[in-house]
């Protein structure tokens, strides 16, 4: 089978409008409450005929070297549950930051299987599929749906939500410094601050928090700098970290505010990464 324009597939960027960590499991593991929401854009990954991972993009080089990517495992696993695509490569046109709390692996991850579902015929809703997403990583199921969901667990139980406003001007901005999960969660303090609010997700989000906020300004004190500078936009929403960082967004009540904050904080930090988009 030759590469169809039909066989390349969006990884779109993760945010969360709200993230409660509200206890420490015995394995290790948090149990979160959270809002996933995405951003209209990512990362661009393209089915081929090569086997492998070609790495493309203004962050293919974080990726350089890496021996087990999550696409590839993706790949596999696929192939295992349904006999098709094992033959087959990806081309990743990286163009968001890597560790930095907009799904990065686990998008391109949900990326690739959404892309083997459609080029192979195979039902996004088959049980066994979402079991081995979550089996790759708590954020992979969010991923792979890519649209407003609820997370409980360890943010792989989803319960599809209506009422983010699809359309609304979103900018994401990361001060180009990697920042890793696992320490972000030893950092936070244990302390539950109660649960996430149900009705309207706006709403719930705006009612909301992000428990991680704290301890990954406690080891990035740069993300508050981010925040300040989000907070100090005319036209904003809603402003917050996404997941456990380092990357931050503002939600806009429209896009010539969202396009004017995009240019004052390009003006101000040249050096900082950031993205125009939409919710999706």
């Amino acid at each position: 089978m030759s590469v169809a324009e039909n066989a390349v597939e969006t990884a779109y960027a993760k945010i969360n409008l709200a993230l409660h960590v509200r206890r420490r499991e015995a394995d290790g593991y948090h149990a979160l409450e959270t809002l996933f929401a995405f951003a209209d854009d990512g990362d661009l990954l393209e089915l081929t005929d090569r086997p492998g991972l070609e790495l493309t993009g203004p962050f293919a080089g974080a990726l350089a070297g890496a021996t087990d990517n999550l696409i590839l495992r993706a790949s596999r696993g696929f192939a295992e549950l349904f006999g098709r695509g094992g033959e087959r490569g990806f081309r990743l046109d990286k163009r968001l930051p890597v560790a930095a709390g907009i799904g990065g692996g686990s998008a391109d991850a949900g990326a690739a299987l959404r892309l083997l579902c459609r080029v192979y015929a195979v039902d996004p809703q088959d049980a066994g599929l979402m079991a081995f997403a979550s089996s790759l990583g708590a954020d992979v199921p969010a991923c792979f749906v890519s649209l407003p969901t609820r997370g409980v667990g360890r943010g792989e139980q989803l319960e599809r939500i209506e009422g983010v406003p699809s359309g609304m001007p979103l900018l994401l901005v990361n001060p180009m410094v990697p920042l890793a999960t696992g320490p972000v969660f030893v950092a936070w303090d244990k302390v539950d601050r109660g649960p996430l609010a149900g009705g309207d997700p706006l709403a719930a989000a705006l009612a909301g928090r992000n428990d991680l906020e704290p301890p990954a300004i406690g080891i990035l004190p740069v993300i508050g700098e981010v925040l300040a500078l989000l907070r100090k936009q005319p036209g904003t929403r809603l402003v917050r970290m996404s997941g456990s960082g380092a990357t931050c967004f503002a939600l806009f009540e429209d896009e010539d505010a969202r396009d004017a904050a995009d240019a004052a904080i390009g003006a101000e930090r040249p050096d900082w990464w950031r993205m125009a988009t939409r919710l999706r």
